[in-house]
């Protein structure tokens, strides 16, 4: 692991950037930088536009506050946190233990998650001062349009926005990371959820070649969209305002507005099930679209052609990944025999899916069949095949799962989606991390949070997160828990049920299912 001098107590750090000095303050043993411009304000002219490098300033510039958050769809209240806030939404924030040009430590840079719909870099649990601190390494968080504004599909404006944010981050850190103490050629992606379907896009993405060296994809959700299905979406979304899904009409919405509408939608996304399929049926609205410009192809198809051969990745899941949404939704505990026939059937792949799902865990009640096929098809599976996508075009990748149940739930949530968020940052009294370690942080889980951060910042250092390569004959995995161990992955099962599963982009349905 990489180690760095602490920042002297009470420092004021200044850094002069190319597009001016910035004054931060010291936390935690760093030098912490928060709230700068990396584009201009996407709104006005520049509404569903591609972003456009933010300006520079005279004087010194206080970056002591995040900055305001992009519209958020309503889940978790989340879009009260963006209310008023203000239009400068994308910003990046920086941790350093070494903020000089000389340090050259290696830069890891965070994607949020939140389904496309939800997020921001200023949630407490994405502070990065232990995982700086501790893994000796420059720590970059950033916000970038999501919901309509990232990723509607929409006439006159380019696919993808979101992603292009994460871009136009990512050459902010080529450009200026130096000057706060980082390596700009070693630099790491790394995210959950959306934030690593999101880095699998950008392993996909031309335009993002060369803006990193290494990747760590924590549950890559298996969500791509093809343009015709994004576009019906954003069809529905614009017809809850009595508009067209034209970037000219929806420019004139205010960005709350359009997100509420977006919330309606979702809320009745089960009557467009004959049209989008399983994603009508969870709920999902927005996802990257597979556009053939901005994404040209899957993430699986380009890994698989070698598109990542010279990109180290890290890629992994969570055994129990949909527990969390169980239990969000009220079903968990309360899965009938009818709602996981029902599950079983939409999700399951293959026209013997469900029968094939029944014979794989004959001992499996409707709760765990239901759990299974939701885990397999979100988040597990596609985790699997990026990491068989990657070996298979020539790359290096290396396959974990988290199988550690906090012991403070009472085994309720297991080892659920989102777990692993806390453990890799060390924030185990903070934000969401007291709901999933079930109260405040064990010695057992600041052991496994140290095992997360001592791997991830290796890995950032010199692409050797601690065992074995990912190979399709042993397909050897490092299992996160209290007695980690290396062995064979360790869901043969599901995997057999998905090997022959193409991840395409999900269409638009012309027929019922």
């Amino acid at each position: 692991m990489t180690t760095a001098a602490s920042v002297p107590a009470g420092a004021e750090p200044e850094v002069r950037t190319p597009a001016g000095v910035l004054r931060g303050r010291t936390e935690g043993g760093v030098a912490v930088f928060r709230g700068i411009p990396f584009a201009e304000p996407p709104v006005e002219a520049l509404r569903f536009a591609a972003p456009v490098p933010a300006g520079g300033w005279t004087g010194v510039r206080e970056a002591v506050s995040y900055g305001p958050p992009p519209p958020q769809a309503g889940y978790f209240g989340m879009d009260a946190l963006a209310q008023g806030a203000g239009a400068d939404w994308l910003t990046v924030n920086v941790w350093s233990p070494d903020p000089s040009p000389g340090a050259g430590l290696p830069v890891m840079v965070w994607i949020h998650g939140g389904g496309y719909s939800i997020g921001m870099s200023g949630l407490p649990e994405y502070d990065g001062a232990r995982l700086a601190r501790e893994g000796g390494v420059v720590l970059v968080t950033f916000n970038y349009r999501v919901g309509m504004e990232g990723f509607g599909h929409i006439d006159g404006a380019p696919a993808n926005r979101g992603l292009l944010d994460q871009v136009a981050a990512l050459e902010w850190v080529r450009d200026t990371i130096r000057v706060f103490g980082g390596d700009p050629d070693r630099v790491t992606v790394f995210g959950e959820s959306a934030g690593a379907g999101s880095i699998a896009a950008l392993l996909a993405m031309e335009r993002a070649a060369g803006l990193f060296r290494r990747a760590i994809a924590q549950s890559v959700p298996g969500t791509f969209f093809s343009p015709a299905l994004a576009a019906d979406i954003a069809a529905a979304v614009a017809a809850e305002l009595g508009l067209r899904p034209t970037a000219a009409e929806l420019a004139a919405v205010p960005p709350e507005r359009l997100a509420a509408a977006g919330d309606a939608v979702a809320a009745k996304s089960a009557s467009f099930g004959e049209r989008w399929g399983r994603p009508a049926l969870r709920s999902v609205l927005f996802a990257p679209v597979v556009d053939g410009a901005v994404l040209p192809v899957t993430p699986w198809q380009a890994l698989a052609d070698g598109a990542g051969r010279d990109v180290g990745l890290v890629v992994g899941h969570t055994r129990d990944e949909h527990r969390l949404f169980s239990a969000v939704d009220g079903t968990l505990g309360q899965v009938t025999e009818e709602q996981a026939a029902t599950a079983l059937e939409h999700f399951a792949p293959g026209p013997d899916g469900a029968h094939r799902y029944r014979a794989g865990f004959p001992a499996a009640g409707p709760e765990e069949l239901y759990e299974l096929v939701h885990s397999d098809w979100l988040f597990r599976m596609p985790s699997l095949r990026l990491a068989h996508a990657q070996t298979s075009g020539g790359g290096r990748a290396h396959l974990y799962e988290l199988t550690w149940p906090p012991p403070g739930q009472g085994g309720a949530l297991g080892a659920c989606h989102g777990l692993d968020v806390p453990l890799v940052f060390g924030n185990l009294g903070s934000g969401t991390a007291a709901a999933l370690l079930g109260g405040g942080p064990s010695p057992a889980a600041e052991e496994l949070s140290a095992s997360f951060r001592t791997a991830w910042s290796a890995f950032a250092a010199d692409g050797a997160p601690g065992w074995p390569a990912y190979d399709d004959e042993h397909r050897l995995t490092r299992l996160f828990d209290e007695h980690p161990a290396v062995t064979a992955y360790p869901e043969e099962t599901s995997r057999l049920l998905w090997q022959d599963h193409a991840f395409a982009a999900l269409p638009l349905l012309d027929r019922p299912r």
